[in-house]
């Protein structure tokens, strides 16, 4: 986990935690049956609570992306990358997209030009790979 991350007052810490590890996970840094930090390691890391950051993991045991193993730890369940795909997909076509579709028709915006803008920094992982030109990697969109 990254240290140098600051909290924000927006939401509670153990809803941030649970939103930092889900990140992990959808970007591929934690993969499915990789085990989380222990819940000491991560309160002596961010100087927080152990029972916030147990509350913050005990979400994500709820929501069935992480499963406690018994004196091991906790670790990314099987299909757990796929399963917040999915939910983000959806939430994303259910909020954002409608706000999104309705400033490309305010803006007067058509497909060609969407394609042609740059894909955001954040977005494009490899800088000095072209986002229009088709690589084998790519078969499986």
């Amino acid at each position: 986990m990254n240290t140098e991350t600051q909290w924000d007052n927006s939401q509670p810490i153990y809803r941030q935690l649970r939103d930092r590890v889900v990140a992990m996970i959808l970007e591929g840094v934690l993969e499915e049956g990789d085990p989380l930090p222990s819940v000491r390691t991560v309160a002596a890391e961010f100087r927080i609570n152990p029972l916030t950051v147990l509350k913050g993991y005990q979400q994500l045991v709820d929501e069935q992306l992480v499963e406690k193993r018994r004196g091991r730890g906790m670790y990314v369940s099987a299909g757990a990358a796929a399963a917040l795909r999915t939910d983000e997909r959806r939430r994303f076509l259910e909020n954002d997209w409608p706000k999104v579709q309705a400033t490309i028709v305010r803006l007067g915006l058509n497909l060609e030009q969407l394609l042609r803008s740059p894909a955001p920094a954040a977005a494009n992982k490899d800088p000095n790979k072209d986002p229009n030109k088709d690589s084998d990697d790519d078969h499986d969109r």
